[in-house]
C-alpha cells in the first residue's frame, strides 16, 4: 500500500467537491441543508492553483484533502479537512492534520486555526486543538479552534 500526501491540482476540482459532498451527507446534522443549497460545496480553483490544497493518495486513489489558508495575522485557517466516508477511522484525517500543520509552520505561521462544527471538535481536540470562541457558519454554530505549532 501506498500512501503520500501532495499538492492538488486544478483538474482535480470536480473530484475533490464531489468527494466533499459524500463526506458531508454522511453527517445528519447538515444533510438538508447542503441538498437545499449545493453551491456550499465549494473549492475555488484559485486555492488549488495558489497550492492551498493538498490531498491524501492511497494506491493513487484521492482518498481525502485538506485546504491551508493564510491569514492577514501571519497565522494559517484549515479551512477544510475531507476524507471518503469508508476510510474514516483509517488515519487519514491525522495525516491531512499533520500536513497541515507542516504547510503552516513552513509558511512562517506559529498558530493553526480550524472552525469545527460539533461533531468535528473531538476530533481536533485529539490533535491538540482547542477551543478558542463561537463561529455562526452559514449552517448554525460551531467551535472556533486553534493549535499552537
Amino acid at each position: 500500500m501506498s500512501d503520500r500526501v501532495r499538492r492538488a491540482e486544478g483538474r482535480e476540482r470536480g473530484l475533490l467537491e464531489a468527494l466533499q459532498l459524500r463526506a458531508s451527507l454522511v453527517l445528519t446534522d447538515y444533510r438538508d441543508a447542503l441538498l437545499r443549497n449545493p453551491d456550499a460545496i465549494d473549492l475555488p480553483v484559485d486555492q488549488i492553483d495558489a497550492g492551498h490544497v493538498y490531498v491524501f493518495e492511497r494506491d493513487d486513489m484521492v482518498i481525502g484533502f485538506v485546504v491551508v489558508l493564510p491569514r492577514a495575522d501571519g497565522q494559517a485557517d484549515l479551512d477544510g479537512l475531507f476524507v471518503e466516508p469508508d476510510h474514516w477511522r483509517s488515519g487519514v484525517g491525522r495525516r491531512l492534520v499533520q500536513a497541515a500543520q507542516a504547510v503552516a509552520a513552513n509558511r512562517g505561521a506559529s498558530q493553526l486555526y480550524v472552525v469545527a462544527s460539533p461533531q468535528a471538535q473531538a476530533f481536533y481536540e485529539a490533535y491538540g486543538f482547542r477551543a478558542c470562541g463561537v463561529e455562526q457558519t452559514r449552517f448554525g454554530v460551531a467551535v472556533g479552534m486553534k493549535l499552537l505549532l
